[in-house]
C-alpha cells in the first residue's frame, strides 16, 4: 500500500456556521426489567445514568467530555445529537429546542462505518445535505478530501487503506453537511498510538479551516488537555460507591478550562499538572495508584 500524503492545510468547504449547545438540568434515567422469578407485575426502579447536567458550550468552542467507563458520557452526546431523550430538562441549539435527530450536528464514532463497496469519495457523499447540486457535492467532497490528506484514495476501496485514513474519511463525511455542531465519540480510541497522535493533529487542522462547535467524548485525558478549549469531567459527587452501584446517576464534578492557544506543547508543566488534577477526578493519584488498589513498591529482579 503507498504511503498517505501528510493532511494538507487547505480551506474548508464555505458556509460553515458553529452554534452554541446550552444543557438544561440534564437528566436520563433507564428502566430495567424484573429478574426472572419476580412476582407478576412488579417493577425495577429506573437506573439513573445521569443527573442535574447543565451547562454552555460556546460556537466554535471544543468541548472534552471525560469519565469513567458507564458514566454516561456517550449517553450525553447522543442527547446533544436526537438520538436519545432526556428524562428531565431540555436542549437548545443556537437557542432554538432539539427535538429529534437535527440536521445542524454530525456524529463521529470510534469505527469509521464506511461502506466496504463505496469507493471513498462515495463514503464521504454520504455525508451530503439531501437537495445539493451534483456539481456542488462532487466540489465539497473534493475540498473534504484534501483536507484530510485523501485526495489521491478518492478512488480506493476501504480494504485498501490503512485504519487512520479510514477514519480520516469518515470525519470528511461528517463535515460534509458543514455542521454547526460535530459530536465525536472517541473517534481515535481504535487507533494505534502514533496514528492517534496524528489524528488529533489533523483535527485541529480541520478545526481551524472549519470552527465548527464540537463535542468530544474521550477517556484519553492527554488528548482531551491537547484538543479542548474547556474540560468537563463526569462523576458521581457524593459517593463513588454509589454511583458503581447506579443508585445515583453522574453529574458535571469537575471543570477546567485549558490554558494557552492551539497546537499546545505536550511537555508543557502545565499542562502536567492539570493532568493530575483530572486524573485524580478518575480515581487515579499522581503516583499511578487506583483508589483501593495498593501500588507496587518493589520491582523484581531479571529474570522475571
Amino acid at each position: 500500500m503507498a504511503p498517505a500524503a501528510a493532511p494538507a492545510r487547505t480551506s474548508a468547504p464555505a458556509d460553515n456556521t458553529s452554534f452554541s449547545v446550552d444543557f438544561s438540568d440534564i437528566g436520563r434515567s433507564f428502566t430495567a426489567k424484573p429478574e426472572r422469578g419476580a412476582a407478576r407485575g412488579s417493577t425495577v426502579a429506573p437506573r439513573p445514568v445521569l443527573r442535574d447536567v447543565s451547562l454552555t458550550v460556546q460556537p466554535g468552542e471544543v468541548l472534552a467530555i471525560l469519565g469513567t467507563s458507564g458514566c454516561g458520557k456517550s449517553t450525553l452526546l447522543r442527547i446533544a445529537g436526537g438520538l436519545d431523550e432526556p428524562s428531565t430538562g431540555s436542549i437548545r441549539i443556537d437557542g432554538s429546542p432539539l427535538n429529534g435527530i437535527d440536521a445542524r450536528c454530525a456524529v463521529g464514532f470510534q469505527e469509521p462505518r464506511l461502506l466496504p463497496w463505496r469507493t471513498i469519495a462515495d463514503n464521504v457523499a454520504l455525508g451530503l445535505p439531501r437537495r445539493i447540486g451534483r456539481a456542488e457535492g462532487k466540489s465539497r467532497v473534493a475540498a473534504l478530501l484534501e483536507l484530510v490528506g485523501l485526495t489521491s484514495f478518492a478512488d480506493h476501496r476501504p480494504r485498501a487503506v490503512s485504519g487512520g485514513m479510514a477514519q480520516r474519511a469518515s470525519l470528511a463525511r461528517a463535515l460534509a453537511r458543514n455542521p454547526g455542531v460535530l459530536l465525536l465519540d472517541e473517534p481515535f480510541g481504535a487507533l494505534d498510538a502514533l496514528t492517534r497522535l496524528k489524528m488529533q493533529d489533523l483535527l485541529l487542522d480541520v478545526h481551524a479551516a472549519a470552527p465548527t462547535t464540537i463535542l468530544l467524548v474521550t477517556h484519553d485525558v492527554d488528548e482531551a488537555l491537547q484538543l479542548a478549549d474547556r474540560i468537563i469531567l463526569l462523576g458521581a459527587d457524593d459517593d463513588a460507591d454509589d454511583m458503581a452501584g447506579g443508585r445515583t446517576g453522574a453529574t458535571i464534578v469537575q471543570e477546567l478550562v485549558v490554558p494557552g492557544g492551539r497546537p499546545r506543547d505536550r511537555g508543557s508543566a502545565e499542562l502536567a499538572e492539570l493532568r493530575g488534577r483530572l486524573l485524580a477526578g478518575l480515581g487515579i493519584d499522581r503516583h499511578g495508584q487506583a483508589r483501593g488498589v495498593a501500588a507496587t513498591h518493589t520491582i523484581p529482579h531479571f529474570p522475571y
